[in-house]
């Protein structure tokens, strides 16, 4: 028989081969304990369930936790088998070479959002973070949403704080589970009498600060959505939340549909897009009435963009296509000319071809437009 013949492998032991490798090869489990201020608890919850998993027989191991803990969490240290922190740089650093050697099923890091002092391994916790997960090591971490890098200008200006270290929103998106940690009912009225502020008003700050914690955990869920979507080769988007669209014009009538916008974003938890397609000779007074309706795009913080191409229509509905918009808001004129009424109008050609989105329209100011009137 030819050598390649005695060589050959049976389907079976194939499989097993390739299996193998996947189990090589498979990446590690992130769970993310999100907290939308100090203090809720995320940090006695994460561990709270560490000890769960060492119960239920996975192997556990703690690669850092706060300096200073509760008894209660204390008693949940004390049961832990713990990999010290390297303390022979400027800051205690997480031991990741010593995580790695050790290879436990779960590995717990408190406070995801340390910047690395130099001499680190990684600059960024959550880049160490990421080699153990890339690994096959599983990790429970925790943060702030203060830290949340993309988030932190609007958090800054409810809390009227800066904060220096930071997590990038990808890195936390690719979270394979999060879990909001709210604050007990108590909260708001014992934290408020320690940092001498009206109880109210901080009440308020935590409510907002909730939202935003919430939206982000449901986009962490719809991007697991999309990403399997996308393995599987699924070219719809089913997203947890609202996306809306808003598109203006000289003529629309922007700040109605934009406020509208914001409300519909707001109430579903939901994202607001504003655009406007570039069109080129455009009067003074044009230009004008354009960048007020970004401005107040931009003042109730909207994803805002300009678009280019020849087709507004295709420009609008591609960009709804890669950023999953759920509703499209336009702006049309009543009267038409009998030539508009002889062509397909833009707006009905984006109502046609806008699959699995809603389409609203609204009265412009003008009623007269034969550009798009969106």
């Amino acid at each position: 028989m030819p050598d390649s013949e005695q060589r050959r492998q049976d389907p079976e032991q194939i499989l097993r081969q390739v299996e193998a490798e996947a189990r090589s090869q498979a990446r590690g489990q992130l769970k993310v304990f999100l907290g939308y201020a100090s203090g809720v608890g995320k940090s006695f919850r994460m561990f709270d369930e560490g000890r769960r998993r060492k119960e239920r027989g996975e192997d556990i191991v703690v690669a850092a936790a706060q300096p200073e803990v509760s008894a209660g969490m204390d008693a949940l240290l004390s049961s832990s088998e713990t990999i010290p922190m390297r303390t022979d740089l400027s800051a205690p650093v997480v031991d990741v070479l010593a995580v790695l050697k050790r290879r436990p099923q779960v590995c717990i890091i408190d406070g995801l959002a340390f910047d690395n002092p130099a001499g680190a391994r990684n600059r960024y916790r959550w880049q160490d973070v990421e080699e153990l997960l890339a690994a096959g090591i599983s990790v429970l971490t925790s943060v702030n949403i203060h830290y949340i890098q993309e988030l932190q200008p609007r958090i800054e200006a409810i809390r009227g704080k800066v904060v220096r270290d930071s997590v990038p929103q990808a890195f936390i998106k690719t979270a394979d589970e999060i879990e909001v940690v709210d604050a007990p009912p108590e909260y708001a009225a014992t934290r408020s009498r320690q940092r001498d502020e009206n109880p109210q008003k901080f009440a308020k700050q935590l409510s907002e600060l909730r939202e935003i914690a919430l939206l982000l955990a449901a986009e962490v869920v719809d991007y697991q959505l999309e990403q399997y979507m996308q393995r599987q080769g699924i070219d719809e988007h089913y997203g947890i939340h609202e996306r809306v669209l808003v598109c203006v014009t000289p003529r629309s009538n922007a700040a109605v549909m934009i406020r509208r916008g914001r409300r519909q974003a707001d109430r579903f938890h939901g994202d607001l897009h504003i655009v406007y397609v570039e069109q080129e000779e455009m009067n003074v007074q044009d230009r004008n009435r354009i960048e007020e309706n970004l401005s107040i795009a931009r003042e109730v913080h909207a994803h805002v963009e300009v678009l280019h191409g020849n087709d507004p229509v295709q420009s609008i509905l591609r960009y709804a296509a890669e950023h999953g918009i759920t509703q499209i808001f336009l702006g049309h004129s009543q009267r038409q000319g009998w030539l508009d009424r002889l062509r397909a109008n833009p707006v009905e050609r984006i109502i046609l071809d806008a699959e699995a989105m809603d389409v609203r329209i609204f009265p412009n100011q003008d009623p007269v437009d034969h550009s798009l009137n969106a």
